[in-house]
């Protein structure tokens, strides 16, 4: 059999570039690199152009270049899997380029095929015999020309008269409370009807799911519209909500349109079981509908194929004004693609993909079930919160969210995500007929999932638990600590150190408090324990000056953690205090010691007579008759801000004012071997003195002789206990500095040696 060469070629390059693509050729990478611009200014054009491995590589570069590296990684790792399927895919596009260069005839008749014969599968695949097939990118555009037949069909003079002929009876669009965000205003803007024209329909409140659309609240609805002189048109009914995949009763809708001439169109994810060879009754009702569209690129997880949407209507001419059908032969070849991977994966491989889909969801849903404080929304009657108040829904709200990106970081395989609903509010779903064939999802990473959910909800139960009580210590150390409520934080809450200023404008007091708080952080994000402290939320507006705690465990002493922020924030206070005040401390001592200098020289004048300070006269009359003095030197107290006496140091040889070793103040933290920071024992431990273990900053007494802790340090070790019992000292800073002032001056060693000897 002669092969086509040029077919071969297209074959061989597509696999080089997936090739290069995937891997790459660091060698001819770098030298691409060394003779490109920087990638993110566009550089000239080539004037001899460059090979197709130089270009393969350049868009390797392009495809893996990271813009920022503390970006999420989890979009690398939710990466699709390019399968030999998916090559398939791939291939088509390379061939329909190929193909579109034929002669008009054999073009022709080549494209007819391929879209004829993939019409053919399709129906048989998903129960919809005798229909048509419409292939288009956006998966939204086979609805917009469906809508355009509709109209077409309705009036018979919009052809010629285009919208005017719509001012007799305005149409009408129904469309489902629970369909997809924004559908609605595309229709009427692809359309060109007013918003008006679109009717959204509720869905069950008192009976049924939640998520389904309200068939008698439609019904009086339709009636409505018909005694206003409008025309029901069409329909849009939901397989599968976007949301949280419910189907609506597609069997009564369908009646329903029957009764009224209106048109039924169905979308959804659960029309993907259709394939199945056990169909459910809701689902299979919509083989009845008169169009419905279908996207098999996510189901099966082939890269750029079109949606398609299948319909009946036996009149070719409206169909090609409206658009569903084209006298094009290259538009016949966007089905190219999934002609291809139809074939290559068969029936048994479709019915299979989306038969594993289908597996993963009952066996999680099975698995959660045994779950505690997990409520899944797949039954009729899923979940409302209604019963909770407002701060209570925010906060279970921002606790889901949280739990649903932790588990896209942990299992990214998994396909999970996170959708607002209207009743249930934030909820982590898994829709493995959108992910499974996409992702490469398989049992292990359902177990996988499973076990980190357990685990995430565990923490949140202990969280929300301790929440209270969180909230209730830190109001105890009012008003030195403030509770911040922030609902958009998931964790134990937020907490503020105020430090007691007075005296000082608004804007300086709060620069203050931001200060604090800042270095209050960081000193907690040193420790050593699994809870993280953070700035909170990106959005918030209480980030700059706030301390956000995270997820706790249950066994969290908050008695000890709150006290511990309160302790490190007095110690940075009064720390930040004494240095403020050190510069004119420092300034009025120094004054005050010249002062004093000034009047020791006086004195000693007064006492020594001037011949004595004549240095000649001076000598020859101390040594004859030598001056007995005592030293009188000062000493500079910093936190009393004055000058003392050293009398009282060289007579008992100590410092004045500063404790001995032993009187130091010390605090002591009792601890089990093993046991992290801020945790509890357990009930089953044995019992032991529980002290605290924040040292109390002892205040100076007000001879201003008592020496003051400046630590910043709480007084804890971070490091593993030895013993079973650990007691640390709290690091101290002498608030004394001495300035020994001399009102003699020093006599020569030769002149004292002579002066004893006699």
């Amino acid at each position: 059999m002669m092969v086509d060469s040029t077919l071969v070629q297209v074959g061989k390059n597509l696999s080089e570039a997936m090739r290069i693509l995937g891997n790459g050729d660091r060698a001819l990478e770098d030298e691409t690199e060394k003779r490109s611009f920087s990638r993110s200014i566009p550089g000239p054009l080539q004037g001899d152009g460059q090979d197709v491995a130089t270009i393969l590589h350049l868009v390797h570069n392009l495809i893996h270049e990271k813009e920022d590296e503390e970006k999420d990684q989890t979009s690398q790792c939710r990466m699709q899997n390019v399968g030999e399927q998916a090559h398939m895919a791939l291939l088509g596009h390379s061939l329909a380029a190929y193909i579109s260069v034929l002669d008009r005839e054999r073009l022709r008749k080549l494209t007819t095929r391929i879209q004829s014969d993939t019409t053919l599968w399709l129906c048989r695949l998903f129960r919809y015999e005798n229909s048509s097939a419409a292939f288009h990118e956006d998966d939204r555009d086979g609805l917009v020309k469906v809508c355009r037949l509709v109209i077409n069909s309705r009036y018979e003079e919009y052809a010629s008269e285009g919208y005017a002929s719509l001012t007799s009876k305005q149409p009408v669009i129904y469309h489902s409370a629970s369909g997809r965000s924004g559908l609605g205003q595309h229709l009427c803007s692809q359309l060109g009807l007013p918003l008006s024209s679109l009717c959204t329909v509720p869905c069950n409140t008192i009976f049924g799911s939640q998520h389904q659309m309200d068939v008698a609240l439609l019904d009086k609805l339709i009636k409505e519209d018909i005694e206003a002189g409008k025309l029901p048109l069409l329909l849009i009914a939901n397989a599968g909500t976007p949301g949280a995949g419910h189907t609506d009763k597609l069997g009564r809708l369908k009646d329903l349109c029957e009764q009224y001439n209106m048109w039924l169109h169905v979308e959804g994810v659960n029309l993907a079981t259709l394939v199945l060879a056990e169909i459910n009754s809701t689902i299979m009702a919509a083989t009845r509908c008169d169009s419905m569209t279908l996207t098999p690129g996510q189901w099966l997880g082939l890269p750029a194929v079109t949606a398609v949407t299948l319909y009946r209507h036996e009149d070719p001419a409206l169909s090609l004004a409206a658009g569903l059908t084209s006298s094009q032969p290259v538009a016949k070849l966007r089905a190219l693609p999934l002609w291809l991977s139809l074939q290559y994966l068969g029936h048994n491989g479709i019915v299979q993909k989306i038969k594993h889909a289908t597996s993963l969801s009952h066996q999680l849903l099975q698995k959660l079930k045994t779950l505690a404080f997990i409520r899944t929304s797949v039954e009729s009657n899923g979940g409302s919160v209604e019963g909770y108040c407002a701060g209570e829904k925010d906060v279970l709200d921002t606790f889901n969210k949280w739990l649903g990106e932790r588990l896209i970081q942990l299992v990214p395989t998994s396909g999970v995500d996170v959708v607002e609903l209207e009743d249930e509010g934030t909820c982590v779903r898994f829709s493995p007929l959108l992910t499974a064939a996409v992702l490469g999802t398989e049992q292990e990473d359902i177990d996988s999932l499973v076990e980190k959910l357990s685990e995430l909800v565990s923490v949140m139960s202990s969280t929300l638990s301790l929440r209270q009580d969180f909230r209730e210590e830190v109001h105890r150390h009012s008003p030195s600590l403030i509770y911040v409520e922030e609902l958009s934080w998931p964790g134990l809450g937020a907490v503020r150190y105020e430090p007691q200023i007075d005296g000082i404008d608004e804007s300086r007091r709060k620069e203050g408090v931001k200060k604090i708080n800042s270095e209050l952080l960081k000193k907690l994000q040193e420790f050593d324990t699994e809870i993280t402290f953070s700035t909170g939320p990106e959005f918030s507006t209480e980030t700059d000056d706030c301390i956000f705690v995270g997820m706790v465990t249950e066994d969290v002493d908050i008695i000890e953690l709150v006290n511990m922020i309160g302790a490190i924030g007095r110690d940075i206070e009064e720390s930040g205090r004494l240095l403020e005040n050190m510069t004119d401390v420092i300034r009025k001592g120094i004054l005050e010691a010249e002062v004093q200098l000034q009047k020791a020289s006086e004195e000693k004048l007064m006492e020594e007579g001037v011949i004595r300070q004549l240095p000649l006269f001076g000598s020859v009359l101390n040594w004859f008759s030598p001056v007995q003095s005592s030293i009188k030197g000062r000493t500079f107290n910093l936190v009393a801000g004055s000058l003392d006496s050293t009398e009282l140091t060289y007579s008992t040889k100590a410092q004045a004012g500063r404790p001995l070793p032993q009187e130091m103040p010390t605090s002591s933290t009792k601890r089990l071997s093993g046991q992290r920071l801020f945790q509890r024992v357990s009930a089953g431990t044995d019992s032991f003195s529980e002290t605290s273990s924040i040292a109390q900053v002892e205040e100076p007494s007000r001879d201003g002789c008592a020496s003051q802790s400046s630590s910043v340090h709480p007084p804890i070790s971070l490091s593993a206990p030895r013993d079973d019992i650990a007691a640390d000292a709290t690091p101290q800073v002498d608030s004394q500095i001495e300035v020994h002032v001399s009102s003699e001056e020093k006599q020569p060693e030769d002149q004292e040696l002579d002066h004893s000897e006699r």
